[in-house]
């Protein structure tokens, strides 16, 4: 049974609306384009990647009509499994233009609705569309954050100075950081809790911030664990922007 966060924001995409389109955008169109760009092994321009990356999320939304969330499908494999369809039928279309005659694109294999049928993602492109989620809350916190609390927390966890740097910097007491630097940390975990809620169609997907160090109702000895995975989330998502940003302007 979906959560009314997931069922909203399914309701959304049915309804087409555009914002809900541009947050898939947004968030997941990066680990899209790497995906394609690793299955395409430089024989697809940037251009084409992120063509097919859009062309992904638009099949999405055309397909939330018929999905049926019973069957057990991950949110991972269902953009992994449209956005293989839309690089197929491209490399079809190429084919056939090589030929010197058209191709019809075929119908989208909907077998991966199913548990451990169709596509099955591995590790390394879940973990990656779990850190987008991960970088969709930290976006929010960010905007919704008062400006020194953010830089404060971003000095002490992003660039890993010590609390009494950040002090001298800012121009506040050591305890004043360790405040505002649990403030945020507490809106982040909110924030990390309805993201995930929101893009999570199966109960493993829902409990994988445990997995990967985040302690959404944690004890105080979860902090630094927190601290320390939420970090190398940052960090990995600045890459893959910075990766897909030079990809696109080359």
């Amino acid at each position: 049974m979906l959560n009314q966060m997931t069922t909203t924001f399914i309701t959304r995409l049915r309804a087409r609306d555009e914002t809900a389109w541009f947050e898939l955008w947004e968030i997941f169109g990066p680990v899209l384009r790497a995906q394609l760009s690793k299955w395409g092994k430089g024989a697809i321009g940037s251009q084409t990647v992120r063509d097919l990356s859009q062309e992904t999320l638009a099949a999405l939304s055309d397909s939330i009509d018929r999905y049926d969330p019973g069957r057990g499908a991950r949110f991972s494999t269902w953009l992994l499994s449209i956005a293989k369809h839309t690089l197929g039928d491209e490399i079809d279309r190429r084919m056939a233009q090589k030929r010197g005659r058209g191709k019809r694109g075929g119908s989208l294999d909907e077998s991966w609705m199913g548990v451990g049928k169709g596509v099955s993602p591995d590790g390394v492109y879940e973990a990656a569309v779990f850190r987008a989620k991960c970088e969709a809350a930290i976006r929010l916190v960010e905007r919704e954050s008062e400006f020194t609390d953010f830089q404060i927390y971003r000095m002490r966890v992003f660039d890993g100075m010590e609390g009494k740097l950040v002090a001298e910097q800012i121009g506040v007491s050591e305890p004043t950081v360790s405040r505002r630097l649990a403030k945020v940390r507490d809106a982040l975990r909110g924030r990390l809790r309805e993201v995930i809620a929101t893009y999570s169609f199966t109960a493993d997907e829902a409990a994988e911030a445990e997995v990967h160090g985040l302690a959404l109702s944690p004890s105080k000895s979860d902090d630094a664990l927190f601290d320390e995975a939420i970090a190398e989330i940052y960090h990995r998502q600045q890459e893959l922007r910075r990766l897909d940003q030079d990809a696109t302007l080359g």
